[in-house]
């Protein structure tokens, strides 16, 4: 019998396989759920009909009658199926926890996107909350048709150090692809819907940090050139086959470790959100706003998500860099970081708020980024203790030194973070954790790397979105007029 267990494994990468599948756990959830709605019924229906004959003979006892318990035979036939092919997958087919797990890993960055726009409204205005909305589900449209058309295909297939090629022009030929060069686990379906997650958590920090000011049509021409012209490249470079800077390219000029996109992500979002504060000029007011609960969720939102983000960026389920991992370093360095950020705080004669943990735990979720999938875990404390003081004195004194006036303080939390991560990256970077050494390891030439690399992204990244941004004001105009922001002026953190 195990010729068929293997034949069936041998089918792991067939798209129909994959789709019974998904199939069969869609069934299962249906036939769960169309059971206990049954059971309400069937339970709202027997207490009604003793209700009545209790109306008309007070002491008439119903004898409950044995009722199938559907629900339990559903879950249990579920759970007799799923086991034993689960326990098939596992023996037979090793990747298929993978699929499973990358899976889950794209709901829970969808959630880390909700999250973000949860966080970051309890620090707007009211008038603010549905230009905020309305931007980044304007800009989640967007990203994703153009991630079909090219941007993909520019970011994550071999063509040159500096550029893909348009081989995936519109995805063709992803769809019945039986291998993904960029991670042999996976399909590359799978491995394209994950990275567009990543996509768009990228537009959506650009979004946050000029919230109410720049113009909708400037705003969607902008993300729109910005996606191709500098996510597409920084993403090829960092992360395609065949990038300059790409820590998998044996030819690879500078060889940067990024595991989750500490510069990809959060330093190349939020170098752009502040060429577009610097541009757009400080605003005319400034209120101060906070919402507690929307603080609390959107942070236990964001924490949770970035498992999906972080620790989907292993495409794997296993050690050394998979989810259990991952999943201890994103917790240790968000607690650190948020400790210490009130501990800040403290020493500023200010006691703890909410506001502040809260803060301090986003800045760990960013510095753990690039260094997830390299480091140990007595590393993040330090990665994030060291990015919590860091992103602290960025809200507190780099923004005046800057003079930006970034609504929402992006660059204050995800550009310094996201550049804390990944130098501190190449300082405890291990090989026994991710193949890798860094400075501790006694490879000081990976610090040099990193520090190389975050300066051609930033460099590239804030050259490309001035040019960017002056062509759109030249040809439509880019902000919003200050009588109309003085109406509805977006707010920042208080951090005095």
């Amino acid at each position: 019998m195990s010729w068929i267990f293997q034949w069936v494994a041998d089918q792991y990468y067939s798209t129909p396989f994959v789709g019974v599948l998904y199939l069969w756990l869609v069934a299962a959830v249906i036939v769960v759920a169309a059971s206990l709605i049954q059971h309400d019924i069937s339970t709202y229906q027997f207490n009604a009909f003793k209700a009545r004959l209790r109306a008309q003979d007070p002491e008439y006892k119903p004898v409950a009658a044995k009722v199938v318990n559907w629900p339990r035979v559903a879950a249990a036939a579920v759970f007799l199926i799923g086991v034993p092919a689960a326990g098939v997958s596992i023996l037979y087919a090793p990747q298929v926890s993978d699929v499973f797990w990358m899976s889950a890993s794209i709901p829970l960055a969808m959630m880390a996107i909700s999250g973000a726009g949860v966080f970051y409204s309890a620090r707007a205005s009211r008038t603010q909350l549905s230009h905020i909305a309305t931007s980044c589900l304007l800009a989640v449209c967007l990203v994703t048709i153009l991630w079909v058309v090219v941007t993909y295909s520019l970011a994550f297939t071999s063509g040159s150090p500096w550029f893909g090629s348009l081989d995936r022009l519109f995805l063709i030929g992803l769809i019945g692809s039986p291998k993904n060069t960029n991670a042999s686990a996976i399909s590359e379906i799978l491995f394209c819907l994950f990275q567009l997650m990543l996509a768009i958590v990228t537009m959506i920090i650009i979004i946050v940090a000029f919230a109410g000011r720049m113009k909708p049509s400037a705003m969607i021409w902008f993300i729109g050139v910005w996606s191709i012209c500098v996510y597409a490249p920084v993403a090829h470079w960092i992360w395609g086959p065949d990038g300059f800077l790409a820590a998998g390219n044996g030819d690879g000029a500078i060889r940067m470790l990024d595991f989750a996109g500490g510069a990809v992500v959060h330093v190349n979002a939020s170098v752009a959100g502040l060429m577009c504060a610097l541009l757009l000029g400080r605003r005319p007011s400034i209120q101060a706003n906070r919402n507690v609960l929307r603080t609390i969720v959107g942070t236990g939102l964001l924490w949770v998500g970035s498992l999906g983000f972080i620790a989907g960026s292993a495409v794997l389920a296993g050690l050394p860099a998979g989810v259990a991992t991952t999943a201890i370093h994103v917790a240790l360095a968000s607690a650190s970081a948020a400790f210490v950020w009130i501990f800040a705080e403290h020493m500023r004669g200010r006691g703890p708020t909410p506001f502040g943990a809260s803060a301090g735990a986003l800045a760990g979720l960013v510095a753990v980024t690039p260094a997830a999938g390299f480091v140990s875990p007595f590393a993040l404390v330090a990665i994030g203790a060291i990015a919590g003081i860091t992103c602290y004195w960025a809200m507190t004194a780099l923004k005046n030194m800057l003079g930006d006036d970034q609504a929402l303080e992006a660059f204050s939390i995800h550009g310094i973070g996201g550049i804390a991560g990944v130098m501190l990256t190449g300082v405890f970077a291990a090989r026994q954790y991710g193949g890798a050494a860094g400075l501790i390891d006694g490879n000081a030439a990976q610090l040099v790397n990193q520090v190389s690399g975050i300066a051609i992204v930033i460099g590239y990244d804030a050259i490309v979105s001035l040019f960017i941004l002056k062509s759109i004001d030249t040809l439509i105009g880019l902000g919003v007029p200050k009588e109309v922001q003085a109406e509805e002026a977006p707010v920042t953190i208080e951090t005095t």
